[in-house]
């Protein structure tokens, strides 16, 4: 049965060579249930607001499955929170999770997929890792971020349920890998999801929109599908 396995939050602001000079990506898993409402966990914090949070972006969730991947290529283990997630999950495949697809955490705990996460200069840092952004798109497993549609508590040990799923079938993967015109044409169209997040639609209509010659030869816009 998928589980949550942990809740995290930022433990402490810390010092960061980018144009903020400091980031709130250190999080540590909590114990209890902890209040989740829509900018996110109780109590956790954003750096950069420009690119993080809000209520599209108020969760980042990463499977422990996926962890597992992480820690065999990079030979130690990726302990929850060091990804800069919020939330840990198992039995759940986060990458294939539909876009609009809604879970059910614990009692009363309603979150909804919004778009894969984007790895950012921040996160490199924070790994310490050579070419980390490209070594972690190539292996395709981003996690997801989650709007929260329903408040609720979270606690390591919850049960996690799928409540429902758009037909329109395009994943966290897909989006993150570059949406085919015909993925985004099902996401702008499909009639049984939640409202896409505006970033999402940004992305959508633009891999809708038939390319120009100019715009395909172009290096700096071939990355456009990508959020």
């Amino acid at each position: 049965m998928p589980l949550l396995t942990a809740v995290c939050r930022v433990d402490r602001l810390q010092p960061d060579s980018g144009s903020v000079g400091v980031t709130a990506i250190d999080k540590r898993p909590l114990d209890g249930p902890v209040p989740v409402k829509p900018l996110g966990v109780w109590g956790d914090v954003q750096a950069s607001r420009k690119h993080h949070g809000g209520p599209d972006k108020a969760l980042y969730v990463f499977s422990d499955e996926d962890a597992a991947h992480f820690s065999a290529l990079l030979g130690y283990e990726v302990t929850p929170g060091l990804f800069g997630e919020n939330l840990r999950t198992s039995g759940l495949d986060v990458t294939g999770a539909v876009i609009g697809e809604r879970w059910g955490i614990g009692e009363s705990l309603v979150v909804e997929v919004t778009m894969p996460r984007t790895p950012c200069a921040t996160f490199a840092r924070r790994l310490r890792e050579p070419r980390w952004v490209k070594r972690f798109q190539d292996e395709g497993r981003p996690g997801a971020y989650l709007k929260v549609v329903k408040s609720g508590p979270a606690a390591a040990g919850d049960d996690l349920r799928v409540l429902s799923r758009p037909s329109h079938g395009v994943t966290v993967g897909d989006c993150f890998a570059g949406l085919s015109p015909e993925q985004a044409e099902a996401l702008l169209a499909s009639t049984d999801a939640p409202r896409l997040a505006e970033v999402m639609r940004g992305v959508a209509e633009r891999a809708a929109a038939p390319a120009s010659p100019a715009a395909l030869a172009d290096p700096s816009l071939q990355s456009v599908q990508k959020i």
